[in-house]
């Protein structure tokens, strides 16, 4: 079951980044794309460029979440909405940012999630793409992004074994470092100007074209993890501290 095969898709997180970048590929490819968002104008703008269908939704709001992506008949999903906070250090994050962080990337997910695989399980027809995270591959200093990106690893390997047989197809992409909003959504605008520049990161483009390779290709390939990263960013190594006792 190759491109060809699918009509529809929905991308959440799909006013900037990697989810805009996703929604005019899948257009490009001919399906017709439902954009999730909060932004409202943002998603005009892209809707008129592209002729994605915007739809406003805050998928914090579980009631919302189900009676708006319930009824659709989704053929591929993207779960791309997601954000960091809390990032600096663990100890001193406001309790609030680990709420914020697991109710968006974990629970918010695990909810999208389950709104729209019934209606594939009936058509046999399917392909969930979760946008994970190098986060949730590797300790990278971020327990509270980690540990939700972790999450979504073994949500998406379980769910694999939960839909075989289904016909559902089931990939994760874990991107390194990319060019988009995340750093100045996480710690602001000068974090942002500081982060960025200092190699030559990911765009949102490249991560998009991984997922139209893995919901490209025939139906008896199913492309479980896609780590993707720059060229000059490598993960690794032993971190040794003296402390003084």
């Amino acid at each position: 079951m190759a491109m060809d095969d699918y009509g529809t898709a929905l991308v959440t997180g799909a006013s900037a980044g990697i989810g805009q970048a996703t929604v005019r590929a899948l257009c490009k490819a001919g399906l017709a794309v439902t954009a999730v968002a909060r932004r409202a104008e943002r998603l005009e703008e892209l809707a008129e460029e592209t002729g994605a269908t915007p739809m406003v939704l805050d998928l914090c709001d579980t009631d919302a979440l189900y009676a708006a992506l319930g009824p659709l008949e989704v053929d591929v999903l993207v779960a791309n909405a997601g954000l960091g906070r809390g990032m600096a250090s663990f100890v001193d994050a406001d309790p609030g940012d680990i709420d914020l962080t697991i109710d968006t990337n974990v629970t918010a997910f695990l909810h999208t999630l389950r709104a729209v695989l019934p209606g594939m399980r009936e058509r046999n027809r399917g392909h969930v793409v979760a946008i994970g995270s190098v986060a949730g591959l590797y300790p990278l200093q971020s327990p509270i992004y980690g540990g939700s990106k972790g999450a979504v690893r073994l949500a998406s390997q379980n769910l694999r074994l939960d839909l075989a047989g289904t016909g559902i197809r089931v990939t994760e992409i874990c991107p390194g470092r990319v060019v988009t909003e995340f750093v100045a959504g996480a710690a602001g605008e000068e974090a942002a100007r500081r982060t960025y520049g200092s190699f030559d990161e990911l765009q949102p483009e490249d991560v998009a074209e991984a997922i139209l390779y893995a919901v490209g290709a025939p139906w008896r390939v199913n492309v479980s993890t896609i780590e993707i990263v720059p060229t000059e960013q490598a993960f690794g190594g032993i971190k040794f501290t003296a402390v003084e006792r």
